[in-house]
């Protein structure tokens, strides 16, 4: 597939030959859902912890006499209806929520999912990112100019996850810059995951046919 590649002034660079395998996968909701959920899933610390009514201290002795009291039988204080008392089927911390991800799997489904926001026109191809002051405002302005490019008006709304920017290598200045635009993130190209770009608005490419290489690479 062709794509267009723009400058970071969001003016047209050049027309590139993108790998179609990669860039114009076809849409597989299955694939996606199960790998998206794994994801998810291996990111849960699993620490949520609760005690049972043998582990809540206190509650030793029998709260009053079996009989004659006219209130109900109780053995402990420490029962689960009662309050402090210990819970029942709450979270243990020694269950794990790992999944394990086929590396097969979870590539088609970065494909996947590129390809759909690829699509749905929320790829926005750079030939280049330079910013060597390392200042946020000068890469607040380099957002400026992409917004002149159709269909990227938004490119700067405020909210989290509303851009992410892939590059092709990692410069020190480029990541000190961006890295305190609240709506923008940067990682490079070999961190890039389904999950990521499933939850991020828009996604910035740099230089994408040295990522289409790497891309290709990883099958």
């Amino acid at each position: 597939m062709k794509v267009t590649v723009y400058t970071q002034l969001g003016k047209e660079s050049k027309s590139v030959e993108l790998a179609d395998e990669i860039f114009a996968y076809d849409w597989n909701a299955d694939l996606v859902h199960q790998v998206l959920v794994a994801q998810a899933a291996n990111q849960r610390s699993g620490t949520a912890s609760t005690k049972d009514r043998s582990q809540v201290s206190g509650g030793g002795r029998k709260p009053w006499n079996q009989k004659g009291s006219g209130r109900a039988r109780h053995g402990s204080s420490r029962s689960p209806i009662w309050r402090h008392g210990g819970v029942t089927h709450g979270p243990n911390a020694d269950k794990s929520y790992k999944q394990t991800i086929p590396r097969a799997m979870k590539n088609r489904a970065l494909y996947s999912i590129l390809s759909k926001k690829i699509k749905d026109g929320k790829v926005l191809f750079l030939d280049s990112i330079e910013i060597g002051s390392g200042k946020t405002k000068d890469a607040n302005a380099m957002v400026q100019n992409l917004k002149t490019i159709k269909g990227f008006e938004t490119l700067d709304w405020k909210k989290a996850n509303n851009m992410l920017i892939a590059t092709d290598k990692n410069v020190r200045t480029n990541t000190m810059a961006i890295r305190n635009l609240a709506y923008a993130n940067i990682m490079n190209m070999d961190q890039l995951n389904p999950l990521t770009i499933a939850n991020t608005r828009y996604l910035v490419i740099t230089n994408p046919e040295a990522v289409g290489t790497y891309l290709a690479n990883k099958k």
